[in-house]
């Protein structure tokens, strides 16, 4: 009798949804913005090495970054304010993998992670890949909310944030707020509050 071949691996995740959002192929029909915003607000950044009472959260980081997009450019039009608030939506499903190991697990992972995050785009509307100028816009104001995160929150000195992230943008108007962490509800409901006003604006 052969032997059977044995069973493949999973390459799924089931969400509180009920969805199940296949890694190796997503399906933009599998992903839902509540998933989103709940698993963002549960995800660490800086590994939970940071200050305070709560995690401080991918959701609550999104939200500081798209202040921060926001001050720079007022007028940002509604495609770039969600591409800015989803640039880490793959996160809902893989985690916020610190960029030291990213370095060390290399290519694999950056192609899961844009797999995840086209299918997220398409699901609301976006292109797959967002354009040139976006790109650039997402990542000045990424490095500026991580600059702030790194030394208000995960034990950076001045310089060698500097020397990561680069000069920071001035906080934006209610910056300090978004340095603060919260709890995990308040985290979600805000996030998906932006989301709404930017997917109808």
């Amino acid at each position: 009798m052969a032997p059977r071949s044995p069973k493949p691996p999973r390459v799924w995740q089931r969400m509180l949804s009920g969805r199940r959002l296949d890694l190796i192929d997503p399906s933009p029909l599998d992903v839902e913005i509540e998933d989103i915003a709940h698993g963002l607000a549960r995800v660490a950044r800086w590994n939970g090495q940071t200050l305070g009472p709560h995690i401080y959260s991918v959701a609550q980081h999104t939200l500081l970054v798209a202040q921060f997009a926001q001050a720079v450019d007022p007028e940002l039009p509604r495609d770039a304010r969600l591409a800015v608030l989803l640039h880490d939506g793959a996160e809902y499903v893989v985690g916020d993998i610190i960029s030291p190991f990213k370095a060390v697990l290399g290519d694999g992972y950056k192609d899961i992670e844009k797999r995840l995050l086209a299918a997220i785009h398409i699901r609301f509307g976006l292109p797959p890949h967002p354009p040139a100028s976006i790109a650039k816009a997402i990542k000045r104001a990424d490095q500026a909310a991580a600059f702030y995160e790194a030394t208000r929150l995960a034990g950076f000195g001045l310089d060698e944030a500097r020397g990561f992230f680069g000069k920071p943008l001035p906080l934006p108007h209610d910056g300090e707020t978004f340095l603060q962490p919260w709890d995990a509800e308040t985290a979600k409901t805000r996030f998906l509050a932006t989301f709404e006003a930017a997917f109808n604006g």
